[in-house]
């Protein structure tokens, strides 16, 4: 059945969202419109964006993109796996200087691991980067992501309880969509520079 007026207008609200925040339409957006309807998909995006957007500031962008793939790798998103663990790379370039043990097409490859793996994995190199309060934040995460209850344990934990609860519907939604992986999430995608130095970086780590 073709989208209605409604479902293609929504979705051109948030793919414009999407090109004004990373610089590109994200090709999950008509699948949330299609699979929430464009009314409540709009009101998801009112609601959590503006919580995202405070984690983003709280946290910084290097750990809010690796507690994201932490959440999607568990919950088996293809989709948004990479999209964040492009960004995540990008942010970790830039904050640090320096590459992460492991490119976004080596995380991606994590989809569908048992949870414990993506853990092990993904904590472990977290900590050989040298981030090891990020490898606390992320190993938290996961533990919230794979119990039953998301609710936060301490006050402390809301941001990643709220992250772990928005994820999962955008994973669900990207799981169930088959939506292939576009770019990265996030303003450092629209950085050409960065984006130039990264590459350069990795095909020289490769080669």
């Amino acid at each position: 059945m073709a989208p209605s007026a409604l479902e293609r207008g929504a979705t051109a609200i948030l793919e414009a969202l999407g090109r004004r925040l990373w610089g590109f339409p994200p090709r999950l957006m008509a699948p949330i419109v299609a699979q929430l309807g464009p009314v409540r998909a709009l009101g998801w995006f009112v609601r959590n964006m503006p919580k995202y957007e405070r984690t983003l500031k709280a946290l910084g962008e290097t750990r809010t993109h690796l507690l994201c793939v932490g959440i999607s790798l568990i919950n088996g998103c293809p989709y948004c796996t990479y999209g964040h663990a492009y960004a995540f790379e990008l942010a970790h370039l830039a904050e640090y200087g320096r590459l992460f043990p492991l490119d976004e097409q080596a995380i991606s490859a994590m989809v569908g691991l048992p949870p414990a793996q993506v853990r092990h994995q993904l904590v472990k190199a977290t900590q050989a980067a040298g981030l090891h309060l990020d490898a606390l934040w992320l190993d938290r995460t996961i533990t919230l992501a794979t119990s039953a209850d998301h609710r936060p344990a301490e006050p402390n934990e809301e941001r990643i309880a709220h992250l772990v609860t928005m994820f999962g519907t955008l994973n669900r939604v990207g799981r169930t969509s088959g939506a292939e992986p576009d770019e990265a999430h996030s303003p450092l995608n629209k950085n050409v520079a960065l984006k130039l130095r990264y590459a350069v970086m990795r095909a020289s780590a490769t080669s």
